[in-house]
């Protein structure tokens, strides 16, 4: 029976915006459902043991704090799964809908979100299950940044400089094959892996970091650029343009060509940039003070890689790097230090409109404390309130603030999956 997916996750939400008390659960590593059959579903397909089949997909969010990482119903906000970890950690999502990759001591660490959906021909089932760490972890002496494209996982070890990348659906298969690569210096970099096996990895060394090279799926450089100075962060936008960001501007990577697009400013720092699939528009923050401890910036940048032009947005309020997100239709949503989300007209470079959320904050000079964070997954923001110990979910389309849960930890890092089969993993390049 073909099942019909929501929009946003707002079925067991509509009547909030109550506060509701998230009741906690704590979960075993290796908890995740395995893939063994043991019931049958009304068409006869067999339902892996240990899940539950449900009517439509499960949306989770991973909720870090000092001591570990919380597993949260991204429709109900309640409280799922606890699982401790020591020391700073960080989240991304796997690339698979289902999985998380927690950064800890020891490399990266997977996180089953208890969610996921299987295809069967023109129809597919809705499953979730108890989440928890599976116990696979990805080794590495300083694992730093996670990148998913195209159905391909990449992660880049800021310790050794190896890029290691796999389809992202194999993420629990003992027997992935792994595509292997490393720098020619030890440096924070970056990779990405696009859809026909070309790779865009950073350039530099532990002194600093210079531009960027693209590699063919046999790892042979076909194009670099050095025209951009301390290099961080990157994202892909619509026909798989891939964006790099630089202290004066960005390097936009495009059908075989790289574009400098410079900065209005001789210093103007792009180092998070949020793209979308759609989108030919790329939402990025915008430093223009290199002297400042803390750059309290008003102006967002947004590159339009059609044009490999480049415009800034003035906003009611300042920000920090992990205020942005992008909505499911193309919009830019940041969340200012006035407790306000605002949400930007991407294409006509305005803000449309300013939701009040949480209370007035102040950014913290050290990047690893507990700040307000938001993380969008389809046409909903979340936003962590570390000072109110809470989280609210924001509709981006409508401004309305459809739910909201106290938590029993001060949140800091944020991140999700949408409990939905990732349309292009398990795809390989060949």
């Amino acid at each position: 029976m073909p099942v019909t997916r929501p929009r946003r996750p707002l079925a067991a939400a509509a009547a909030l915006p109550l506060v509701l008390l998230a009741a906690c659960g704590t979960s075993e590593a290796g908890g995740s459902a395995s893939a063994s059959a043991s019931a049958t579903t009304e068409d006869g397909e067999s339902t892996p043991s240990g899940a539950t089949e449900a009517a439509a997909s499960s949306p989770r969010l991973a909720i870090s704090y000092d001591g570990g990482v919380q597993v949260v119903d991204g429709t109900t906000l309640e409280v799922l799964a606890d699982e401790r970890l020591e020391g700073f950690v960080r989240l991304n999502p796997a690339g698979d809908g289902r999985h998380l990759l927690v950064t800890a001591q020891g490399g990266w660490h997977v996180l089953d979100g208890g969610a996921w959906e299987e295809t069967h021909g023109d129809h597919s089932h809705f499953y979730t299950a108890e989440p928890g760490l599976t116990g696979t972890v990805f080794p590495a002496e300083e694992p730093a940044h996670v990148v998913t494209h195209a159905g391909r996982t990449v992660l880049f070890d800021d310790g050794t400089g190896d890029v290691t990348s796999f389809s992202s659906a194999e993420i629990e298969d003992e027997d992935r094959e792994l595509r292997t690569y490393t720098t020619p210096a030890v440096h924070h970099g970056v990779a990405v892996e696009l859809s026909d096996g070309r790779m865009v990895v950073s350039e530099g060394t532990e002194e600093g970091r210079t531009g960027i090279r693209v590699l063919d799926e046999d790892d042979q450089e076909i194009a670099a650029d050095d025209r951009c100075p301390d290099v961080h962060g990157e994202t892909v936008a619509a026909e798989e343009t891939v964006v790099i960001g630089c202290t004066d501007g960005v390097l936009v990577y495009r059908d075989g060509t790289i574009t400098k697009v410079q900065s209005p400013d001789v210093y103007g720092r792009i180092g998070n940039q949020f793209g979308t699939e759609d989108s030919p528009v790329v939402l990025g923050d915008y430093k223009a003070d290199p002297d400042a401890e803390i750059d309290l910036t008003t102006r967002v940048s947004l590159i339009d890689t059609r044009t490999a032009t480049l415009r800034l947005v003035d906003l009611p309020s300042s920000y920090w790097y992990r205020s942005l997100g992008r909505g499911e239709n193309g919009e830019g949503v940041v969340l200012g230090t006035d407790g306000s989300l605002h949400v930007i007209d991407t294409e006509a470079g305005t803000v449309a409109r300013s939701v009040p959320v949480i209370d007035a904050w102040e950014v913290s000079e050290n990047w690893q404390d507990p700040q307000p964070q938001v993380f969008t997954l389809e046409g909903t923001a979340y936003i962590t309130d570390p000072a109110g110990r809470a989280i609210h979910a924001v509709d981006i389309e409508t401004g309305e603030i459809w739910a909201s849960a106290d938590l029993d930890v001060v949140p800091n890092e944020l991140s999700g999956v949408t409990g939905e089969a990732d349309e292009h993993a398990g795809h390989d390049h060949g």
